[in-house]
């Protein structure tokens, strides 16, 4: 250890003709190698507060709601996540379907997960909430604060979009996905792409209105296995519904024979496709 000018302790070697610095795992020479210690360092009450959001304090940031929502979720057991339009007002036919959708799941034993906000999810809770089932909100910190809608028993709000990701992904056994905009889509195709490249089961997907979604499915069939960008099988991946208890019925059975092999083994998607 050689003393440095400020009178910091710095941890340097020979190494034949160049001086080397270790830094814990990383080693440092030249021009590279700092003034003070890392602990000189942290004991320092001089200087601005510009190392709250540096890079390594978000780590930390991040690791927190890691561990949180890991906590929170783990002993939820069973679930199906809803995902739609926070724009959809009570009373809208998508609205009640997703209410009903909600209690179905309910009251096949599963806890709904939504995105904790207003519209489809506030729905979606609500039913299930109403059903006596498990209630769960992921929110998310937005420009325009959404808030947790009252209908959510079990709530946690992230920073990082996808920290609130792995969660849904983690914990749920199905998707539904009602209509919905540009959050909807990502949500959607996070999933199916998950699915496609086996980083997780293959678990159910169903898409709720005909109407809405027949026009995207057609896209996917017609454009993107034509130009053979996606196989025809990735397409069976989604079951287009109409009613809310299709909706439940589709993935309530399917996510209990994926429990059943295990969570492991891929069932034969084309099962899940309706003629």
């Amino acid at each position: 250890m050689t003393k440095d000018t400020k009178g910091g302790n710095k941890p340097r070697v020979k190494n034949g003709s160049r001086e080397t610095y270790r830094k814990g795992p990383v080693m440092l020479r030249g021009a590279q190698i700092p003034t003070r210690t890392t602990d000189a360092r942290l004991l320092d009450r001089r200087g601005d507060t510009d190392w709250l959001h540096a890079d390594p304090w978000r780590v930390l940031r991040i690791q927190s709601e890691f561990v949180e929502g890991f906590g929170a979720l783990a002993e939820v057991g069973p679930a199906i996540s809803l995902f739609g339009s926070a724009r959809t007002p009570a009373g809208d036919p998508n609205y009640v379907l997703a209410e009903q959708i909600g209690a179905g799941l309910a009251d096949s034993g599963y806890a709904v997960i939504t995105g904790g906000g207003p519209g489809i999810m506030e729905a979606a809770n609500k039913g299930a909430r109403e059903a006596g089932g498990i209630s769960v909100g992921l929110g998310i910190e937005l420009p325009h604060e959404q808030g947790m809608n009252d209908y959510v028993d079990l709530g946690v709000n992230f920073r990082y979009f996808f920290a609130r990701k792995t969660m849904f992904l983690k914990y749920s056994d199905g998707f539904v996905i009602m209509p919905g905009g540009m959050g909807t889509l990502d949500e959607l195709f996070e999933a199916v792409t998950l699915v496609q490249t086996q980083k997780v089961p293959s678990f159910p997907i169903a898409l709720v209105g005909s109407q809405f979604w027949g026009g995207l499915v057609d896209w996917l069939r017609d454009t993107l296995v034509q130009a053979a960008t996606i196989d025809a099988d990735d397409v069976a991946l989604l079951r287009v519904v109409d009613t809310a208890e299709d909706a439940v019925d589709f993935v309530v059975d399917a996510a209990r024979t994926m429990r059943a092999n295990g969570l492991t083994r891929t069932p034969d998607r084309s099962e899940w496709t309706a003629e």
